[in-house]
């Protein structure tokens, strides 16, 4: 689709990825399953020749993030993967090799701590420091690879990505960011100096909690094809019913995400109401610590609400009571949930640490459903 076609985002994202109008054809095709193609003659040039490397259902799909990832941007490759860490995993091993040093948060998504023990077994050093203030920038000299999380997750944490782009950039360093949390419509990262913009369809990309997904978007065809290689080689190929089913849910991006991001800062702003809750977290308050960044960089704040109860008991208690809200992990989903957090171990959070993901319920009463079972916990 040409962008001239789509000059906003919403619509653009009901559009994005879809072929051309033909008659009595469905405006988005079904899913191919397909391990092998017919292919007469050489293949170099074959679209599709075995299932491992490609799918009409994948470049559907690939191309509607390609056009959200970087609208009107001809040059833009999108590789799918069967999840956000197979995504992740293609990134950092297919770029860095031993004696390579790579940059990564300390407080990012808990597997870059299985991560960094991989590529540390392979002789990559890793440095680490946190998101915000853009801690990561002195840690640049002689990397190989930068990788930015923000907003970080679980701490919606935000640092400036074209700060830390230009910065890795004069050092020699590609730059690649998590953009998960944010998803493509609400922050671009290729638009802010970033060489790849990786996440975790799993989430608010799909946001039906029914699909495990990720991919990496970039401008640069060579990157591309390494990504692509690693895909390849390792067997991380998304299903072609998953990818079919998180390009029927792109359409509702737009109005998903917009609620979203509007039930979470009325949920945030009632929960700072709440003295029991305490380091009440979201980008979009006013007067979060992080919110001066993510204005400057983020059309929208994003679903993920934390916050910080008196204790393990407490917040067990807490989500015990709530009737909306699910006690599950991830996040970006349609129906709400949250999780004490450290019950996994692997996040610098307090055991009363709860992570929420606001849905699209009603904000009402998802705020009366906190209240009650704030007011519950504490008996």
């Amino acid at each position: 689709m040409n962008d001239a076609d789509a000059d906003t985002d919403a619509t653009r994202v009901v559009r994005a990825g879809l072929p051309g109008e033909e008659p009595y054809a469905p405006p988005l095709p079904g899913p191919v399953f397909a391990a092998h193609y017919h292919l007469p003659g050489d293949v170099a040039d074959a679209p599709y020749a075995y299932g491992r490397d490609a799918n009409p259902t994948w470049t559907g799909l690939e191309s509607a993030i390609g056009e959200l990832e970087s609208p009107g941007d001809p040059d833009v490759e999108t590789v799918a993967f069967a999840s956000g860490m197979g995504a992740i995993s293609a990134v950092l091993f297919s770029q860095l090799r031993p004696g390579d040093a790579a940059v990564l948060p300390s407080d990012g998504y808990n597997l870059l701590a299985s991560l960094r023990q991989r590529l540390e077994d392979f002789g990559i050093e890793v440095r680490t420091a946190p998101t915000a203030g853009e801690a990561q920038r002195e840690l640049l000299a002689g990397a190989r690879l930068l990788w930015i999380e923000t907003p970080s997750n679980p701490g919606l944490d935000v640092c400036d990505i074209r700060a830390l782009a230009d910065a890795a950039h004069e050092r020699g360093a590609l730059v690649a960011v998590d953009n998960t949390l944010a998803t493509p419509l609400g922050q671009r990262p290729l638009a802010l100096g970033a060489d790849l913009s990786v996440a975790s369809g799993t989430k608010a990309l799909t946001g039906h909690g029914d699909v495990l997904l990720g991919y990496v978007a970039c401008r640069d065809a060579d990157l591309a094809a390494s990504v692509r290689a690693w895909r390849k080689t390792v067997g991380a190929i998304p299903g072609p019913m998953e990818a079919w089913l998180a390009h029927r849910s792109l359409a509702t991006l737009d109005v998903r995400t917009r609620r979203q991001a509007d039930n979470a800062l009325a949920v945030a702003e009632a929960l700072r109401a709440r003295p029991e809750a305490t380091d009440v977290r979201h980008p979009g308050l006013p007067d979060d610590p992080a919110h001066a960044a993510a204005a400057r960089q983020m059309s929208r704040y994003g679903c993920v609400v934390s916050f910080t109860l008196p204790g393990r008991e407490y917040a067990e208690r807490f989500l015990d009571a709530l009737r909306l809200v699910g006690d599950a992990t991830s996040f970006g989903g349609v129906r709400s949930t949250a999780e004490r957090r450290g019950r996994w171990g692997g996040d610098a959070v307090p055991d009363g640490f709860v992570r929420l993901s606001v849905g699209l319920e009603d904000a009402g009463d998802l705020v009366a459903d906190l209240r009650c079972a704030l007011d519950a916990a504490a008996r």
